[in-house]
């Protein structure tokens, strides 16, 4: 008898000790959901609820987290956009344009240099009237920036891959159809690179990412078959901060062609990098919170964002669907007009384009514009206000009338938390199966740890951040009622994080050189789908000054 109790004992004892092992080794899907962890959540979202509400809500919550189990189970591309799509449009919006046109200014003639290489800096514009009059080919064209890529791409960093048997495919192509009278246009023959998250057949397309370094995406996206239907060359894939945040990619950083001991910002860090350095004819870059405005300011390029949903983004990563848009980078602001008339427009994929006209005429007098201006941004101290005030007067000296503007007091940084959710769901998977360390940034402000942070923001919170969004894009439409455009500066107040939630199109351009002869800019906002006015306004600016015809000394042909 004593030796069956004994027996009964130890089998007890043994289960215990397994059961409070198994408890300490379980997997984290498989640990309990209890009333501690409503009390942890309550502590992180800052609400309350008793006891027995706890209780009450116990249930629910193992359902929601047997769903979410379910859920995962299932595989979704990056490329799979939400059902909801996000509509910048308010309620009250009439498009300026009823139809579209476009009309480039006069070029005038032009010569090929004696020193073909210098051909690196010329504008598009130039380039396509060389190409034009058959004063040079695109062959050789494609040649000289593939040589300066090969030279100087490894220095800047700024090239992933280079695209040298197609560039060259797509050069002969140009030259013989140019030959045969059959000219596209201003882009056929000139050579550009793409930023490193549009994809194209039989070439990596590694979203500057570890993880995804050797990934082949068998599609092409939308942007670059317009640009190869428009004939242009692609000669390079270039970098960009890994999944679109920095200059720190996994082949290390994206250097300034001004100043090679710090690095080119981003996350278009390569597209400004390569359009500054003379190493492509123009670039394609992304934004989604400063991503063309940032790495054009520190590289002296001319960059323009479009209004979301004016460019497909079929066949590009996908960071946050609400937020994502593609523009030119440039040397000039006419380039960036005539880049976006050939990429802009639906392609009946991504449904997120709206089909808006386009109209672009250089030919604008000032005083038919409404300018407004950022007073209280322009008033503060701040990094180069010398600049932007000089900016402010030499637009008073082209006839222009500035009319101060405030915008909305809104709690906007509050909102900055929609895109790290999205972007959270678009890397979903790389969060959990943990390759999100093989990313080289670890610290708090880079993606790893903020895809982690943002599964504990709440759906509510999200939808309500949303619905404040709505109430800013109303805002802003009886703001942009009054004027045509506002200039400000390219980072004062929360300019350029309200523009980018509320959707508004952008350009910027260097406005002034800093006493290191780094480059520093000014920022322009248009009303929504009015990319042509507000294009033609910042060209007059831009050609009243000499800044965009300056290049980086160590990157011009010797």
């Amino acid at each position: 008898m004593k030796r069956k109790i004994f027996l009964v004992i130890v089998i007890i004892i043994v289960a215990a000790v397994g059961f409070f092992l198994g408890v300490l080794h379980r997997a984290p899907d498989e640990e309990e959901i209890s009333t501690d962890s409503i009390t942890a959540f309550s502590g992180l979202t800052g609400l309350k609820f008793t006891d027995d509400e706890k209780e009450l809500m116990l249930e629910d919550l193992k359902e929601h987290k047997e769903s979410y189990m379910k859920i995962r189970k299932v595989k979704i591309d990056n490329s799979v956009p939400p059902a909801r799509q996000f509509n910048p449009i308010p309620a009250d919006f009439i498009p300026y344009y009823k139809t579209g046109s476009f009309k480039m200014s006069s070029i005038g003639e032009v010569n090929v240099p004696d020193n073909k290489e210098a051909l690196a800096f010329y504008s598009v514009m130039e380039l396509a009237e060389l190409i034009r009059t058959r004063k040079i080919t695109s062959t050789e064209l494609t040649n000289i920036y593939l040589d300066r890529l090969k030279k100087y791409g490894d220095r800047l960093k700024c090239v992933i891959t280079l695209t040298e048997d197609l560039a060259l495919k797509q050069a002969k192509r140009a030259d013989d159809e140019i030959a045969a009278g059959k000219y596209r246009g201003p882009l056929h023959g000139i050579p550009y690179g793409l930023k490193d998250l549009l994809s194209v057949k039989g070439y990596k397309t590694t979203w500057g990412a570890m993880p995804y370094k050797d990934q082949v995406i068998d599609e092409n996206s939308t942007v670059y078959m317009k640009l190869r239907d428009a004939g242009a060359v692609l000669v390079a894939k270039l970098s960009m901060g890994a999944l679109a945040w920095g200059d720190v990619w996994y082949g290390g950083t994206t250097k300034n062609p001004w100043n090679l001991e710090e690095g080119s910002s981003g996350s278009s860090a390569g597209s400004a990098a390569a359009t500054a350095a003379g190493l492509v004819g123009f670039s394609i870059g992304t934004e989604t919170w400063g991503s063309i405005v940032s790495p054009s300011t520190r590289c002296g390029d001319t960059g323009l964002r479009p209004t979301f949903g004016r460019v497909s983004r079929a066949g590009v990563m996908a960071l946050s669907w609400s937020m994502d848009k593609i523009g030119p980078i440039c040397r000039t602001v006419e380039d960036c007009a005539i880049v976006f008339n050939y990429i802009y427009g639906p392609d009946g994929i991504d449904q997120s384009v709206i089909d808006m006209p386009y109209s672009y005429n250089p030919s604008i007098n000032p005083e038919d514009i409404r300018m407004g201006y950022l007073k209280t941004a322009f008033d503060e101290e701040y990094d180069n206000k010398s600049f932007d005030q000089e900016t402010l007067q030499k637009l008073r000296e082209l006839g222009f009338e500035l009319i101060p503007i405030e915008l909305t007091e809104y709690p906007v940084e509050a909102l900055s938390f929609i895109l790290y959710a999205e972007a959270a769901a678009a890397f979903d998977e790389l969060t959990r199966s943990n390759r999100d360390d093989m990313l080289v940034r670890q610290v708090r402000y880079a993606w790893p740890n903020v895809f982690r942070h943002a599964r504990l923001i709440p759906a509510v919170e999200y939808i309500q951040a949303n619905r404040i969004r709505k109430m800013i894009i109303e805002e802003m439409s009886n703001i942009m009622n009054d004027i045509d455009l506002y200039v400000a500066p390219s980072f004062g107040g929360n300019n350029l994080l309200l523009t980018n939630l509320t959707g508004h199109p952008c350009i910027v351009l260097p406005n002034g050189f800093k006493e290191n002869g780094s480059p520093v800019s000014i920022s322009f906002i248009g009303r929504l789908y009015d990319e042509g006015r507000l294009l033609a306004i910042t060209r007059l600016y831009q050609n009243a000054t000499a800044f965009h015809l300056k290049h980086p000394v160590a990157f011009k042909p010797r």
